[in-house]
C-alpha cells in the first residue's frame, strides 16, 4: 500500500480551513458544511488507517529522503491517535452546530479545522522540528477557540494559557538547538540510530535535551507542577472547545511515548532511565493535585478540568516505565479518558443553558451519572477496565502507585457526588426545559464509544498491546524512513 495519502489528514483540514476563513462572514452556513464534511472525511481516513495499518508507512514531502527532507510516518500508534481525534471531533462539532455554539464567534470553523490540522500533524510527523511547528499551530488555533465568544474572564484565562505555552515553546527551541548541535539531525529515526553510538563526551548534553523535552511534554500533558494553565483554561473555555481539548493534552502523552521509546529508550546507555525517573513522581503528584482539585471544585466545568488532570496523571503513571504492558494500559486509558472527559464537558454545557436554581431534567441527571461513573473509573464502564489495566501494569510498584490511583479515584467520586447533589437534588425552582434530540445526540455518541470500549475491551487492549510491541521494536519505523541501521 502506498503512503502518498498520509498527507491528507494535514492537507485536507488546512485547505478547508482557508476556505472557511474566507466564507465565515458572508456564507456562514457553507463554512459549517465545509467543517462538517472535512471532519467526517478525517474520521473515514482515520478509521481506514486504523484498520489497515500494520507496518509503518512514510511520505516524503518533495521526495527528499530522510533526514534531509520533511517526512511523515503513519504507524499503528499514529493511526490510533488520528482515530481518537476524529472520533471525538465529529460528535462535538455536531453538538456545536446543532446548539448554535459555533455562532458565538466569526471564525469558529476555520479555527476548528486548523486545530485538527495541528493535532494530525503532531501525530504524523517524524521530525522533531516539525513537531514544534505543529505544536505552534495547535497553540494559535486553540487560543482562538478558547476565547471564542469573548468575555473578560475568558480573555484572562487565554492570556495565562498562551503565556505558559510560549514558555514551553521556548524550552522546545532550546531543546531542539541542543539536539541539533550534538547530533546534526532532528529526524526521529535518524536520532534513534545515532544515539546508540553517542560519544561519552556528548551524553551530558543529550541528557539535558531529554529533560528539556520532557518539560515541554509535561506542559502539553498538564503534569505537576506545569499543569497550572489547564484548570482556568478548560473551565473558562466554551464547553464544546473544552471537549475537543480532551484530546489536546494527549499530544503531550503521545510525544513522551514516541521519544521515550524511539529516541531515549530506557536501555540506552547515553540517557538511561532519566525519563522514567522524572515521569513517575510527576505523574503521582499530578494524580494528587487533580483529585484534590476535583474535590474542591465548585462548578462542573472546574471538576471536569481537574478530572482531565487526573486522567493525565493516570496515563503518565502507566507510561513512566516504558514497558510494553504499561504502554498498552496507557493507550487504552487514553482512549477512554478522551471520550469520558469530553462527555463531562458537554454535560456541563447542557446544564449551563438552563436557568440557575431550576430543577434540571432527569435525562441530564442520567447523563451526568454515566459520565461520573466513567470518569471516576467505576464498573461497568471502560474507566474501570482502564484503571484495572494500569494497576496490573504497575504491579511491581504496587505499594507506591496503587494507593495514589485508588485514592485519587475516591476523591473524585466524593467531588462529583457532591456536585451532582448540588445540581440535581438541591434546586427547588421551576423545572427546566427538557433535553432536545439535538442536545443529547453528541453525549449519547460519546457514551456509545465508552460502551464499545467496554464491550470490546479484549480486542481493544490486544490492539494496544500490538502497538506497544511495535514501539518496543523501532526497526520498522526506522526502515520506513529509509535509514540504515538499528538503534
Amino acid at each position: 500500500m502506498t503512503g502518498d495519502w498520509i498527507i491528507a489528514p494535514i492537507l485536507l483540514p488546512a485547505t478547508l480551513a482557508g476556505l472557511a476563513l474566507l466564507l465565515a462572514r458572508t456564507r456562514p452556513a457553507l463554512a459549517r458544511v465545509l467543517s462538517l464534511a472535512g471532519t467526517t472525511a478525517l474520521l473515514a481516513l482515520a478509521l481506514w488507517a486504523l484498520t489497515t495499518t500494520t507496518a509503518p508507512l512514510a511520505y516524503r514531502l518533495g521526495d527528499w529522503p530522510a533526514p534531509f527532507g520533511i517526512v511523515l510516518v503513519l504507524d499503528r500508534l499514529s493511526a490510533l491517535m488520528l482515530t481518537l481525534t476524529a472520533a471525538l471531533a465529529l460528535p462535538v462539532l455536531i453538538h456545536a452546530i446543532a446548539n448554535g455554539r459555533d455562532r458565538q464567534g466569526a471564525h469558529f470553523h476555520a479555527l476548528w479545522l486548523f486545530q485538527l490540522m495541528g493535532l494530525n500533524g503532531a501525530f504524523l510527523t517524524a521530525d522533531a522540528f516539525n513537531l514544534f511547528v505543529f505544536f505552534e499551530i495547535l497553540l494559535i488555533a486553540s487560543y482562538g477557540l478558547m476565547t471564542h465568544g469573548g468575555g473578560a474572564q475568558r480573555l484572562r484565562a487565554g492570556i495565562a494559557y498562551i503565556a505558559v505555552n510560549l514558555v514551553g515553546s521556548t524550552l522546545f527551541l532550546f531543546a531542539l538547538a541542543t539536539v541539533y548541535s550534538v547530533m546534526g539531525t532532528l529526524n526521529l529515526a535518524d536520532l534513534a540510530v545515532k544515539m546508540a553510538d553517542l560519544p561519552e563526551g556528548d551524553r551530558a548534553l543529550m541528557r539535558l535535551a531529554a529533560v528539556l523535552l520532557l518539560l515541554v511534554f509535561a506542559i502539553k500533558g498538564a503534569l505537576v507542577p506545569l499543569h497550572i494553565w489547564l484548570p482556568g483554561t478548560y473551565a473558562q473555555a466554551p464547553a464544546v472547545v473544552a471537549a475537543l481539548f480532551a484530546v489536546m493534552t494527549k499530544v503531550g502523552a503521545y510525544a513522551a511515548i514516541r521519544f521515550g521509546t524511539l529516541v531515549f529508550p530506557p536501555d540506552l546507555p547515553a540517557t538511561g532511565t532519566i525519563l522514567s525517573d522524572l515521569l513517575l513522581p510527576a505523574a503521582l503528584l499530578t494524580l494528587a493535585a487533580g483529585a484534590f482539585g476535583a474535590l474542591a471544585a465548585r462548578s462542573l466545568p472546574q471538576a471536569a478540568s481537574f478530572a482531565a488532570i487526573v486522567s493525565m496523571g493516570t496515563a503518565f503513571t502507566a507510561i513512566a516505565g516504558f514497558t510494553p504492558q504499561g504502554l498498552a494500559a496507557a493507550l487504552y486509558y487514553i482512549a477512554h479518558s478522551t471520550f469520558a472527559g469530553a462527555l463531562l464537558f458537554l454535560i456541563s454545557d447542557l446544564a449551563a443553558t438552563r436557568p440557575a436554581g431550576s430543577r434540571l431534567p432527569g435525562a441530564l441527571a442520567a447523563l451526568f451519572l454515566t459520565a461520573a461513573i466513567a470518569t471516576v473509573g467505576l464498573p461497568p464502564l471502560s474507566g474501570f477496565l482502564g484503571k484495572l489495566f494500569v494497576l496490573q501494569a504497575t504491579a511491581p510498584q504496587a505499594a507506591l502507585i496503587w494507593p495514589a490511583l485508588l485514592g485519587a479515584s475516591f476523591l473524585m467520586l466524593l467531588g462529583l457526588s457532591r456536585l451532582g447533589s448540588d445540581l440535581f437534588w438541591k434546586p427547588q425552582g421551576p423545572p427546566a426545559a427538557p433535553l432536545t434530540a439535538a442536545e443529547v445526540a453528541a453525549p449519547l455518541t460519546l457514551i456509545a464509544a465508552l460502551v464499545a470500549l467496554t464491550v470490546f475491551a479484549g480486542p481493544a487492549h490486544d490492539h494496544m498491546a500490538r502497538i506497544a510491541a511495535d514501539l518496543s521494536d523501532p526497526a520498522p519505523y526506522i526502515a520506513a524512513n529509509a535509514l540504515e541501521g538499528t538503534p
